[in-house]
């Protein structure tokens, strides 16, 4: 208990001590000298109502007392980039949907029977090639039937002109009535008219003899086959078995996708522009596919405000496959002279855009117009010249004129 107390009171002591240096620093100075320069000092960090009350310090130890300030602030680290200037492409993103170009379903026009399938599922098929052979046994005998027919007529034709050319003759000797001509005459025009008749149904039986032997009218991939030799197929059928398959075009294909309609005018321009193309990259692929813009729809769509289009592709390789999710970067054209910044570089404040501009290590304010954001960098309006070096990271720390430090400017090699 001793010790505490006599602790507390050299303490007390001490405390005094400072307060009464700090009130007559002249006479502390007297009893210890520098001690009152050191109070005098202590004094400007006293509350001005406070020390106006003290009494006065001598001229010489204010004098001697250092002036308060506050500390420096360190150099802020931060990373840097360049603003560029030069061509850049204009490019939109957007995902469509590969949609081929044609698409045939082949059905009978014949009620028959299958005879042959000639085609494989998901095979390859060119227009022309024979998918299926039906049994065309009943309507070659009706063409054998016909053909018949106008054989019946033609020599029924000409009876007719021989009995024309007699009854003529007779006619002309006073032999014969004009009767017996005028009949031979419409007799030998019957057996024409027969012949004429033939001769269509003929042509018309052929032409359905041609339903027996389905033809593949595109070239493209034939899809599952629902229907096998033996079957009987019936035409108008609308159900799955009335389809004997489905060929799809793969080579070339579309890919469909929609725009908004701001970006309506730059894309017109960009169907004859120098440089333009759009590529096309199926979801889970690395393999891109380059095409060009084929179709613009007539009206825009005033529930979404935007715009169908369709690009096609060669895709001799079928690496766009119909109905896939594709991610398309649409090269509308290629602005020779942009400025343009790292997206990282651009802050937002309450007057706008701006960025650091650092000279001799010093950040300053610049703002900006930003015109658009691509591939990571954005377009700059107005503010920059390009050739600027901007600050990328540690801006939050910066203020107008505030000191840096470049973290990844390289090593000076000592020389």
């Amino acid at each position: 208990m001793k010790v505490v107390s006599v602790t507390w009171t050299l303490a007390g002591l001490g405390a005094a001590a400072l307060i009464g240096a700090v009130v007559w620093p002249n006479a502390a100075n007297s009893i210890m000298p520098g001690s009152g320069e050191r109070a005098a000092a202590l004094r400007a960090y006293l509350p001005t109502s406070v020390a106006a009350v003290l009494p006065a310090a001598s001229a010489a130890q204010m004098a001697d007392a250092p002036a308060p300030s506050a500390p420096a602030r360190p150099p802020a680290p931060v990373t840097t980039g360049k603003a560029t200037r030069g061509p850049m492409p204009y490019v939109v993103n957007s995902v469509g949907t590969a949609q081929p170009i044609a698409t045939v379903a082949l059905k009978t026009r014949a009620d028959a029977q299958i005879e042959q399938i000639l085609a494989v599922e998901g095979g390859m098929v060119k227009a022309g090639d024979v998918v299926a052979r039906l049994d065309s046994r009943q309507i070659e005998a009706q063409i054998k039937q016909a053909e018949a027919m106008l054989t019946r007529d033609t020599v029924a034709l000409e009876a007719a002109n021989r009995d024309v050319a007699r009854y003529t003759e007779l006619l002309a000797k006073n032999a014969g009535t004009k009767i017996n001509l005028d009949n031979a005459k419409t007799a030998a025009a019957t057996a024409q008219a027969n012949m004429a008749s033939d001769r269509a149904q003929i042509d018309n039986l052929k032409i359905q003899l041609t339903w027996y032997t389905i033809k593949a009218p595109i070239s493209g991939r034939v899809g599952s086959i629902s229907v096998k030799a033996g079957n009987i197929v019936r035409a108008g059928d609308n159900t799955a078995t009335g389809i004997l398959a489905t060929i799809v075009q793969t080579s070339p294909i579309y890919v469909a996708f929609s725009l908004a309609q701001r970006q309506l005018p730059d894309l017109r321009e960009s169907i004859d522009a120098p440089g333009a193309e759009v590529l096309a990259t199926p979801q889970g692929s690395r393999k891109a596919s380059k095409g060009k813009i084929a179709f613009i729809d007539n009206t825009i769509d005033p529930a979404t405000g935007t715009v169908t289009v369709r690009a096609s592709f060669d895709n001799a390789d079928e690496a766009l496959w119909p109905g896939q999710l594709c991610n398309l970067r649409m090269v509308l054209r290629i602005d020779q002279d942009v400025i343009s910044i790292p997206r990282d570089a651009t802050q937002s404040g309450q007057t706008g855009n701006f960025v650091y501009v650092i000279h001799n290590n010093i950040a300053h304010i610049q703002p900006v117009k930003i015109g658009r954001t691509q591939d990571g960098r954005d377009v700059i309006l107005d503010g920059l010249k390009g050739d600027e070096t901007v600050v990328l990271e540690g801006a939050l720390a910066l203020s107008d004129g505030a000191r840096i430090v470049v973290r990844n400017e390289p090593a000076k090699k000592n020389s």
